[in-house]
């Protein structure tokens, strides 16, 4: 039972396009991988993590600090 607001839609629309989940082998594959509701709360999903370590090092590397080195100048 789906929540239609809630259902996913491919090309917003477009006449006779329809989710990929209507697509037997899709369905399949997605039904085989679904996590539980509770792993789904305890883990985020991968692309989530690989989004966080891309943030923090980002951000990681905008925060360094590195002291000025002055150049004496020379009398010559």
């Amino acid at each position: 039972m789906h929540d239609i607001r809630h259902q996913g839609r491919h090309r917003l629309g477009s006449p006779g396009l329809v989710h990929c989940i209507e697509h037997r082998p899709v369905a399949d594959a997605l039904a085989e991988y679904r996590r539980t509701w509770w792993s789904a709360i305890l883990v985020p999903a991968r692309h989530s993590l690989a989004g966080l370590r891309r943030r923090a090092a980002a951000a990681a590397a905008e925060r360094a600090w590195a002291p000025t080195v002055r150049r004496v100048a020379t009398a010559g």
